[in-house]
């Protein structure tokens, strides 16, 4: 069964707030293992006041980091993880293939692929109209 998630519900999961919560909803379909995330991205965004006001472009890094919001909920919502925090440990083999645009949803999807005590290995791809526009690995220790 797919659990949905919507702002108000992920504020509860993970500690991130406003400018820099990146993700509108997500869906957990095995907690603590899989799920997808969603944001709309818009031209109010506060990062393309700089990021390029003649070209808006998301930076890669806030993609990436929107990956690991959806891996965070996704793995926050498994009872034993309740109330933690995970940091990035590292990020490996990330790949950018198509800008990211106002206008654009972007979709992700999150495995955590390994999980040892405290240390685990999330994979994530973002789509946007069904075309890869990031994809990676992300490495995070829960505290």
């Amino acid at each position: 069964m797919i659990k949905s998630l919507e702002i108000r519900e992920i504020m509860n999961i993970i500690p991130h707030r406003y400018p820099f919560l990146l993700v509108d909803r997500v869906e957990i379909d095995k907690a603590g293992k899989k799920g997808k995330g969603y944001k709309n991205i818009t031209i109010n965004e506060p990062f393309f006041q700089g990021h390029f006001p003649q070209e808006p472009i998301m930076p890669g890094v806030l993609i990436v980091e929107a990956m690991a919001q959806v891996g965070a909920v996704i793995l926050l919502a498994e009872e034993k993880f309740k109330g933690k925090t995970p940091y990035f440990a590292g990020i490996n083999k990330v790949r950018f293939k198509k800008k990211v645009v106002p206008g654009d949803r972007l979709d992700m999807e999150v495995e955590i692929v390994k999980l040892r005590g405290h240390i685990g290995i999330g994979k994530g791809t973002a789509f946007v109209n069904g075309d890869v526009a990031v994809e990676g690995e992300f490495l995070f220790a829960i505290d």
